[in-house]
């Protein structure tokens, strides 16, 4: 009121004020009207006043706008501003007053809040309590953005300290509850949870219990993400590893059976202990595992029904297995960070923590959304280690796998059914060794991690690429050997695998990652088109080395079949030599035999053919027969047919060791090896011709060289059409006047 009074005397004072510019300007304030016509009538009322009707006074106009410019300045500068001046400080001490109030309400609350709390716990009236906890809960949430520091500290304080008494109380109740229900369950059940005497109070109180403990779950959340939070900044954490998804804080009653479990865990595997072994990782993995395993049933019978009821969507075995994890994640954590310098231990921790990830998800079905253990080994140390240690163990392998005693041989030589591939036991050892690392790094959460891994696998398949190139070089002076042929059943057996890789769908998934995440190690050197070309799954990561493979297996096999047909070759000379002109016609084939100069080129033919067969897989096979049909064929046309003359009973012989003797002995492989003689096959046709035909032939074929524009349209009368009556499809009519002219009864000038 006081405040106000002086506004109103102030206020006064200046409207009386002589000095008002209100009442000392020239222009009556009473004149003044609204209306817009009422203050044209003044002005112009003025200015007669001012100026008169003599039109010599117009010369004063311009010191009249002149002095009433001068007093509009001096209103601008007073009028209203030390009222607004005034206003703003009342106004400001008004919201200072009632911040107070506020502040002072907030305090009241709290003082009521705890009173209350403190009534009911008197009383025994735990849920009252528990809901005036929530509503402290609800009230520092409200005081987060207010900037009362001290407000919210002495807010913070108390709800700690009732949330604290209340929790304690209903947890030592709990564990009493849980004690009768013989919890913790540590040691397979031999039989299902019996009902005790008094069973129907007991699960009265642990409903209960659960559910005022459920009930506080809000107030208990706000303290620890709190608590959380203070730690987090005043301290530096012990692992850079966390998890990718913290996920809900356990619920409260989880949180305290597993009390008595953390206790037992911290027991026996921190400290002193003999359980506390670094080589010995797989102790207490197991051990949570079997405390998962023996509580499920517990859980599942005793606490979900109380969960649902309570309308907690919750698992409670889930939460129990999330729980346990956090210990066995910090364990993990620490011990892998000790194990940096030691391979041989850190491959054993490696190896267990995949078997315990395998066995939560698999056996205790736990949710994949949920963090286990693989993250911890995503971490960059533990990474690059696991990488360096995976691939100096990968070498040391190779090494001893080449060098093995039965490295070339096949593990399944005396099982034909499943040796179709004939992998030597060093090429099968090696890619059993890639799907091992495969399955390792197969369940990463973190694409860029396992690509890591396959650019691993890659380098490791052209390490061992070299090798068998090194290898094969010691070999090649002997290309039909055991050995030779045992490494290009390697390079055969790896490329096979990796194509098979290359539609696999886990390998289809790296490949799209790769291109999203543009991983130069594996895209290096591609252009754009192959990029796109992985991109549409049209091509593999393995292309490249595929076509090494590719390139190494082709030039083995064209060895191969080059030292073969110089074996042939040299055989087959008597039977090139032949005095196939001077033979003597016979028309009963049933007399006719094998040339005897033809007899040691058969035979190494068939020779070659078993061997090969013997040692090679069964695609490498089909590729060496073929190509050793088409080299044959060649050879033949060339060296016997092309180089001599043949009677009729030199071309009869010629067809009859051919159909007769040569075929037959591919026929094993195919049902028509004729076909893969075609230079030979219509050779033998065009020289075992009748002389008319060949005749007519031979002048069709001169008519068409000299006449070959009108031969073009001669339909059925074309050389062409002539020639494939015969069967002859293969040679050029160039080829067959040749041949013609190889005849021994000329077929004309």
């Amino acid at each position: 009121m006081a405040a106000g009074t002086e506004v109103e005397i102030e206020v006064s004072k200046l409207k009386d004020h002589p000095s008002n510019p209100v009442y000392t300007t020239s222009l009556d304030s009473e004149s003044f009207s609204t209306d817009a016509e009422d203050q044209q009538d003044y002005v112009v009322k003025y200015l007669e006043k001012e100026l008169g009707s003599d039109l010599k006074s117009l010369k004063n106009v311009g010191d009249l706008l002149e002095k009433l410019r001068e007093e509009n300045n001096v209103l601008e500068g007073q009028g209203a501003q030390p009222w607004m001046d005034n206003l703003g400080q009342m106004l400001n001490q008004v919201d200072t007053i009632g911040r107070h109030m506020k502040y002072l309400r907030c305090l009241q609350r709290i003082e009521e809040l705890s009173a209350a709390v403190q009534q009911c716990l008197m009383t025994s009236s735990v849920w009252e309590a528990i809901r005036a906890v929530d509503s402290m809960a609800v009230l520092d949430t409200g005081l987060n953005q207010s900037g009362c520091f001290h407000l919210q500290d002495f807010l913070q304080e108390t709800l700690h300290f009732w949330h604290k008494i209340i929790k304690d109380r209903l947890a030592s109740d709990f564990e009493k509850v849980l004690t009768q229900l013989q919890w913790p369950i540590v040691t397979p059940p031999t039989q299902s949870l019996t009902p005790t005497a008094n069973h129907q109070e007991i699960n009265s109180q642990l409903e209960l219990l659960v559910t005022q403990l459920l009930a506080l779950q809000t107030s208990d959340d706000l303290l620890s993400q709190r608590a959380l939070a203070s730690c987090v900044t005043s301290t530096q954490p012990v692992s850079s590893v966390a998890p990718p998804s913290k996920g809900p804080p356990l619920c409260l009653p989880i949180q305290i059976m597993l009390l008595p479990l953390s206790r037992r865990f911290r027991y026996h595997f921190y400290g002193n202990r003999q359980t506390n072994s670094l080589s010995k990782p797989e102790w207490y993995l197991t051990q949570v595992l079997m405390w998962m395993s023996n509580s499920s049933t517990f859980m599942e019978e005793k606490i979900q029904p109380i969960l649902e009821r309570a309308g907690v969507t919750t698992s409670a075995r889930v939460e129990l297995c999330r729980g346990l994890l956090s210990l066995v994640q910090e364990k993990v954590a620490s011990d892998a960070s000790r194990l940096l310098y030691d391979d041989m231990l850190f491959c054993h921790l490696v190896e267990e923590v995949l078997q315990f990830e395998k066995e939560l998800r698999c056996n205790q079905s736990y949710p994949a959304v949920l963090p286990g253990l693989l993250h911890l080994l995503l971490e960059d140390a533990i990474l690059q280690k696991w990488l360096t240690v995976e691939k100096k163990m990968a070498v040391e392998k190779m090494d001893s796998m080449l060098s093995a005693e039965g490295a070339w041989s096949s593990q399944y030589k005396d099982i034909s059914d499943m040796d179709e591939l004939k992998a030597p036991d060093c090429a099968e050892t090696f890619m059993t060794l890639l799907q091992v690392i495969t399955e390792r790094y197969r369940t990463l959460p973190c694409p860029s991690a396992q690509l890591k891994f396959l650019g691993l696998q890659r380098e490791l398949v052209d390490d061992f690429r070299i090798r068998l190139t090194q290898v094969m070089k010691e070999e090649s002076r002997c290309p039909l050997g055991v050995r030779y042929c045992a490494i290009l059943n390697a390079v055969n057996y790896i490329y096979t695998i990796l194509g098979d890789w290359g539609d696999n769908v886990f390998f289809l998934q790296l490949q799209q990652s790769a291109v999203s995440l543009g991983e130069e190690m594996l895209l290096g050197g591609l252009g754009v088109m192959d990029v796109g070309r992985l991109a549409s799954l049209e091509g593999s990561l393995f292309e490249g080395l595929l076509a090494l493979l590719d390139r190494l297996k082709g030039d083995m096999m064209g060895r191969l079949l080059e030292w073969t047909m110089r074996e042939i070759a040299e055989k087959a000379k008597p039977y090139c030599q032949d005095r196939w002109l001077s033979l003597p016609s016979q028309y009963d084939l049933s007399t006719m035999s094998l040339s005897s100069s033809a007899c040691p080129m058969m035979l190494c033919v068939r020779d070659r053919l078993l061997n090969l067969h013997q040692v090679l897989s069964l695609s490498l096979f089909q590729l060496a027969w073929q190509g050793l049909a088409e080299r044959l064929d060649n050879f033949l046309y060339q060296d016997v047919i092309l180089s001599n003359h043949f009677s009729d009973g030199g071309a009869a012989q010629l067809q009859f060791d051919m159909t007769r003797n040569l075929f037959p002995l591919f026929g094993h492989y195919c049902k028509r090896p004729e076909n893969f003689f075609k230079h030979v096959k219509e050779a033998c046709i065009i020289l075992s011709l009748n002389l008319g035909s060949a005749i007519l032939l031979r002048n069709l074929l001169k008519e068409s060289e000299e006449e070959m524009r009108d031969w073009a349209g001669a339909g059925d009368l074309s050389p062409q059409s002539a020639l494939h009556e015969l069967g002859v499809y293969c040679l050029a009519s160039c080829d067959v006047l040749i041949l013609l002219n190889l005849r021994a009864c000329r077929t004309g000038q």
